[in-house]
């Protein structure tokens, strides 16, 4: 229903202003004068604190339910291992993606399947989390990545947009006094964030590591920059 509404809206409000006489029309869309368009910037580090590491394996077999039963199998047994290191917010566990295709010959016909599935642990204990991972069997390390928790990005972010609110202001008054004025008014203005993509750790590197079903996968998380960026016009008066 709305969509059928606000194009009538805008083309009552073009004619409206079309059958306004000159003088009119200039006291309802008076020309910007005296403004200016500028932005502002803030930045900070932090350390990452929330670690996500995916397992997964394929399998192959000549019948697709074959298949299927492997790898619910070898998930079965990671799932019993890791569920025992689950903690709320701290090591959280759940399954991943699962993929069945067949497999073909030269000739397009199906001599058989293949099929591959995930589970995904990650959490804020980093050492409970690189513990488990020499725990695991039967799945393979596939991706590991460094990202900020919900709560810090949160946190970070209220305190960088403050930070870039500030600048703006800071920067509007300034830039109204040099043009020789004693103040200004917001027009419009619009603030965004970016924390960046997580960090991966080398596929090749992560496989090698999980080799040993003793030892723990070697993990360092970094920084991670959170920006704020504040956008708009100010009416300079």
């Amino acid at each position: 229903m709305q969509f059928h509404h606000f194009p009538v809206i805008r083309v009552l409000a073009a004619a409206a202003a079309v059958g306004l006489p000159p003088a009119a029309q200039a006291q309802a869309l008076p020309p910007p004068q005296n403004v200016v368009s500028l932005s502002a910037s803030a930045s900070v580090e932090v350390d990452k604190d929330w670690l996500t590491v995916v397992f997964s394996t394929t399998r192959e077999a000549v019948e697709a339910a074959a298949v299927q039963g492997q790898l619910k199998q070898a998930l079965d047994a990671a799932l019993a291992e890791a569920r025992k290191a689950a903690r709320p917010g701290r090591v959280e566990v759940q399954t991943g993606a699962f993929a069945l295709s067949p497999r073909y010959t030269n000739k397009g016909v199906i001599n058989g399947w293949q099929g591959s599935t995930e589970l995904v642990v990650q959490g804020r204990d980093v050492a409970a989390i690189s513990q488990l991972t020499g725990r695991v069997q039967g799945l393979s390390i596939a991706r590991v990545a460094f990202s900020l928790s919900r709560e810090a990005r949160a946190k970070v972010e209220a305190e960088v947009t403050a930070e870039a609110i500030s600048r703006f202001r800071s920067r509007a008054e300034l830039m109204s006094k040099q043009f020789g004025f004693a103040g200004y008014a917001v027009r419009e203005v619009s603030v965004s964030s970016d924390q960046g993509l997580p960090s991966p750790v080398p596929l090749l590197r992560a496989r090698v590591m999980s080799a040993s079903s003793e030892d723990a996968l070697p993990v360092e998380a970094g920084k991670a920059l959170v920006t704020a960026t504040v956008s708009g016009s100010v009416q300079m008066k």
